[in-house]
């Protein structure tokens, strides 16, 4: 048998460094502006590509439901990717780089809010839909990785995981949604 305890250890040790290193203020500010979003029925639409896709609908999972089940006013979470039907004959038609974008098109309000995920805060559909949330007055979250990308440059709001790791990247993004969700549900 062989034995991975010293990787596993480093491993350990890479996610423990990086959550020292956050800002917790600035996930104190997104938690706020999520909570104005959910007092004000704003929609909070949110996306991400591959593992980020699965944290993008993490969240609504745990927003909706776990956040919400004891609250007057509910969370309205949309999540982007989870219509493969509408992000495959999107991506047909007008490429992939739309999958997003058009989904919002004319629906984002200005009250709204476009919480992107992407580790390396370069994927195009995800900045496209970004751009166009913000030229129509809407809010971006933004939650990365690496140097932040596009993407952090473009958030009002950011979780940045300051690691060139897009594992230990996208684990500390899921423990953001689970972070949130336990202050918010469980400690409010």
């Amino acid at each position: 048998m062989k034995n991975y305890t010293k990787q596993i250890t480093d491993y350990i040790g890479l996610v423990t460094n990086v959550l020292n290193k956050l800002d917790r203020n600035a996930i104190n500010d997104v938690m706020n502006v999520l909570e104005g979003a959910r007092e004000r029925e704003a929609i909070i639409y949110i996306c991400g590509n591959g593992g980020s896709a699965a944290t993008a609908s993490h969240f609504v999972c745990d927003f909706n439901k776990g956040v919400s089940q004891k609250k007057d006013k509910k969370y309205r979470f949309v999540c982007l990717n989870d219509n493969v039907p509408s992000v495959m004959a999107i991506a047909n038609d007008h490429g992939y780089e739309q999958v997003f974008l058009m989904q919002i098109e004319e629906k984002i309000k200005p009250e709204d809010i476009l919480f992107c995920i992407s580790g390396s805060g370069n994927s195009k559909n995800v900045i496209l839909a970004a751009q166009y949330a913000k030229s129509k007055g809407a809010k971006i979250i933004g939650a990365t990785g690496y140097s932040g990308g596009e993407l952090y440059k473009l958030s009002d709001y950011r979780l940045h995981v300051p690691i060139d790791n897009m594992q230990i990247a996208e684990d500390v993004h899921m423990i953001f949604d689970h972070l949130m969700m336990w202050v918010l549900a469980y400690e409010n």
